[in-house]
């Protein structure tokens, strides 16, 4: 028996608090490196960062667990759907 490939999810996730300006896209996408996820993380004219990341729910769970952990200090609230993904991305950026 051949084991299906399981279907990728994609994490579109708003942080606020104090999220800009302090480094979060960098270690965002620095914590990327460290896991098999694609993707985007961007600053937002609202004082918000969006991240867009698919990858095995699995992985995504420990990608976005180490986000959470890491920058603790300046998250005061996470919003996260969880949809499918659709293999877009080709790796892991900032946007501007």
């Amino acid at each position: 028996m051949v084991d299906q490939p399981r279907p990728i999810e994609r994490r579109h996730a708003y942080y606020s608090g104090h999220v800009q300006g302090v480094g979060f896209r960098y270690a965002v996408r620095e914590i990327a490196g460290g896991y098999a996820v694609s993707g985007f993380v961007r600053n937002l004219p609202d004082g918000r960062v969006e991240l867009v990341a698919e990858g095995q729910p699995g992985e995504l769970d420990r990608f976005m667990g180490e986000i959470a952990e890491r920058m603790a200090g300046y998250i005061r609230k996470t919003s996260v759907d969880v949809l499918a993904g659709n293999g877009e991305f080709a790796n892991f950026e900032i946007r501007y």
